[in-house]
């Protein structure tokens, strides 16, 4: 997908939370020039829109912390020049920044699990990962895991036929680590790059189903050397706020290494991201913008920071 078409996915899928910022921003007055030094007046219109950007950010769920930060870092840059928007978008982009993803690994075939709540869309970004993989020229195979809901099995075969991958599948009620390992074999002798391992959801409070991620990592491992090398957790972005509380808690199971965050087309809170980032110090791999088997778009934290700000101010 070419830069453009990428940028107005990810404008698009941001509208409502952009919506949000500006009509946060819309009653702040304009910035003053700054005062003389020797006159010693308040210069009150710049605090004043400081403090609505602050507002417009804690409201698209950016969170306190980060939010914080941001602030602090643009009050204290005030005498450098730029706009209050340049100086807040530095300071995301600096965030996003902090927490790079781990370098790309050699291995073939590159073992990625997919690990989330049922309900964040973790099937069928496994289905639009393998096509984004195989429009790079990469080729997939995907492993369906979820053994105990047939359904997923189901709907993961449609999305690996729209991809047009190979799928790994076990009969109902099979030891999901065993056809992981099945499906990472089956890659190595295939010659495939990348499997794509769809697990099952679960609750965090779920601890027997915790563990049996442990035990996938720990037996794919013997498929693959140091596989997996990738654990991409699935966030909704609806959810906001409350998807930490469920990230932390899959951090210390599976973890992961990088986030999905899915359904930023269908919320107000798309500044989760920023929170994410900051407060779980894990990147944003991926974010989805729609159904589409194209939107799934690969995280760029200038374009998002663009998006997020789509008006100047």
């Amino acid at each position: 997908m070419a830069l453009f078409d990428r940028l107005t996915k990810l404008r698009e899928g941001l509208a409502r939370t952009a919506q949000q910022i500006r009509d946060r921003l819309s009653g702040a007055p304009e910035p003053a020039a700054e005062p003389a030094p020797a006159s010693g007046a308040p210069v009150r219109a710049r605090v004043d829109t400081l403090e609505a950007v602050e507002e417009a950010l804690i409201s698209a769920d950016v969170g306190l912390a980060a939010t914080t930060r941001i602030m602090k870092a643009a009050a204290s840059r005030s005498d450098r020049g730029g706009s209050i928007r340049e100086r807040v978008s530095d300071e995301i982009i600096g965030i996003f920044r902090d927490v790079a993803p781990p370098p790309p690994t050699a291995a073939k075939p590159r073992v990625v699990l997919v690990v989330g709540v049922n309900g964040t869309g973790k099937t069928t970004t496994v289905g639009k990962l393998a096509n984004l993989y195989r429009e790079a020229g990469e080729s997939v195979l995907v492993c369906a895991a979820d053994t105990f809901r047939a359904a997923a099995v189901e709907q993961l075969a449609v999305w690996a036929g729209r991809a047009g991958v190979d799928l790994v599948r076990a009969t109902a009620g099979a030891d999901p680590a065993a056809v992981t390992f099945d499906a990472a074999t089956a890659a190595r002798a295939r010659g495939r790059d990348v499997v794509i391992v769809d697990t099952a959801g679960r609750l965090h409070t779920r601890m027997n189903l915790m563990a049996e991620l442990t035990k996938i990592k720990r037996v794919v491992g013997k498929a693959v050397e140091g596989a997996p090398h990738e654990v991409l957790l699935v966030l909704d972005a609806t959810v906001g706020q409350n998807g930490l509380v469920q990230a932390r808690e899959f951090l210390a199971a599976s973890g992961a290494t990088g986030i999905v965050l899915t359904k930023l087309d269908g919320t107000a809170k798309g500044g989760v991201a920023v929170a994410i980032a900051h407060d779980l110090r894990l990147p944003i791999r991926y974010v989805g913008v729609g159904e589409g088997m194209d939107d799934l778009l690969p995280f760029d934290a200038a374009q998002y920071v663009d998006a997020l700000f789509a008006d100047k101010w």
